[in-house]
């Protein structure tokens, strides 16, 4: 069904603000986003696309880091063993165990968002991570325990085909079908191997990230080189200005005088 405008001419087959344009007519583009690109020189100080210097620091993708994938599965699979295989009232265990798997991703989550800006701030939450992982692996360890069911470790045919399992797989939807058919013994382990692997991934990561704040400091220490690097960039700019201007002269006095000889 064709409106009553349809017949205007210049503007069939555009829809609303699809065709949004400027006074010339010309569709405007949408702006790009600026984002801060490494110096070469000073690799820990980016710049914008107009050369101004940031503080910021580069952006982790967190949901790229396989540690942080490894703390989701724990969540989703902790939800699943406490509805399985503890009470659902009158136990804080269930509680304690989801929060502290909840905390464990939050945590990464949050810490890599904020270490954007501070170190310090994602060193002490990453930290909080690493203590909520441990707390749930004791959790999982205490069931065993309790129930008189074994750890799997060492030379296990089961914990090396579990450890390798785990090693390899990182999604959520690779373990929910083995998940279904697994008792309490398989999935308490499981999920004692993964808070291993976690946190054996999250030392090294927040070791590496203590050394980036040894070398590059802190949000201060970055607004300071930045700004200091900003100051060189626009001291090196007007340098390159000035001359050039001496250059325009010199190339202006010269056709002057060429003009004076030839008048």
């Amino acid at each position: 069904m064709e409106s009553g405008n349809s017949g205007n001419s210049g503007n069939s087959g555009q829809s609303g603000n699809s065709g949004k344009s400027g006074k010339s007519g010309k569709p405007i583009k949408p702006q790009k986003k600026m984002t801060p690109t490494p110096d070469e020189k000073h690799p820990h100080i980016q710049h914008y696309a107009d050369g101004t210097a940031s503080v910021m620091r580069k952006v982790v993708v967190y949901t790229e880091l396989r540690f942080y994938k490894r703390s989701d599965v724990l969540y989703q699979l902790t939800q699943v063993f406490c509805q399985r295989y503890l009470p659902r009232y009158g136990d804080r265990t269930v509680d304690q165990m989801v929060q502290a798997a909840r905390s464990t991703k939050q945590n990464i989550a949050e810490g890599s968002t904020d270490g954007q800006t501070s170190t310090e701030t994602e060193l002490k939450l990453l930290g909080i991570a690493r203590g909520s992982n441990q707390e749930l692996l004791e959790d999982y360890q205490d069931y065993l325990k309790r129930k008189g069911m074994t750890e799997w470790f060492g030379k296990n045919d089961r914990f090396d085909r579990l450890h390798r399992f785990c090693q390899e797989h990182t999604r959520w939807d690779d373990y929910r079908p083995l998940t279904e058919r697994m008792n309490d013994e398989e999935l308490a382990n499981m999920a004692i191997c993964l808070c291993h692997q976690v946190d054996k991934a999250m030392t090294k990561y927040i070791e590496r990230k203590d050394r980036e704040f040894t070398t590059e400091g802190g949000i201060r220490e970055r607004m300071t080189a930045a700004r200091l690097n900003q100051r060189e960039t626009q001291r090196q700019t007007i340098e390159r200005q000035a001359a050039e201007i001496a250059a325009l002269r010199k190339e202006i006095a010269r056709l002057r005088a060429l003009l004076a000889e030839r008048g």
